[in-house]
């Protein structure tokens, strides 16, 4: 990923080799990566059976957060196009049990709608 797409709020899709080799401790049997995108620091992780968002804290990003959301939990999900003026697309995603949605930016060209299908596959498939 360039740096300017990264510092746009880009996502790029990501080797999902690589990602197995460092998730296999959170990874259960018989889960398999199916795809990634990183959004500067934070990743969108889909799995045969969830989907992880890693959220990478702090300067060096050396704390990381694993949110696991089974597909079975998300009851709805959003998303909305950038705009003329407004250069960010957003997607929402609301879980069981939450009031307000997990809220992520992303940039003007990017990836939003293959992770928009991509909830879709999982939810409404």
């Amino acid at each position: 990923m360039g740096l300017f797409n990264a510092i746009m709020g880009n996502a790029s899709e990501v080797n999902i080799e690589k990602l197995g080799q460092e998730y296999s401790s959170i990874l259960i049997n018989g889960e398999k990566i199916e795809k990634a995108f990183k959004l500067i620091r934070d990743m969108f992780v889909f799995t045969n059976k969830r989907l992880i968002l890693v959220d990478k804290q702090g300067i060096t990003g050396s704390k990381v957060e694993y949110m696991s959301i089974p597909y079975g939990s998300i009851i709805k999900f959003s998303k909305e196009s950038a705009g003329l003026l407004d250069l960010d697309a957003e997607l929402k995603i609301w879980v069981r049990g939450e009031v307000q949605p997990i809220k992520k930016q992303f940039g003007k060209d990017n990836n939003i709608n293959e992770v928009y299908q991509i909830l879709g596959q999982h939810i409404l498939g």
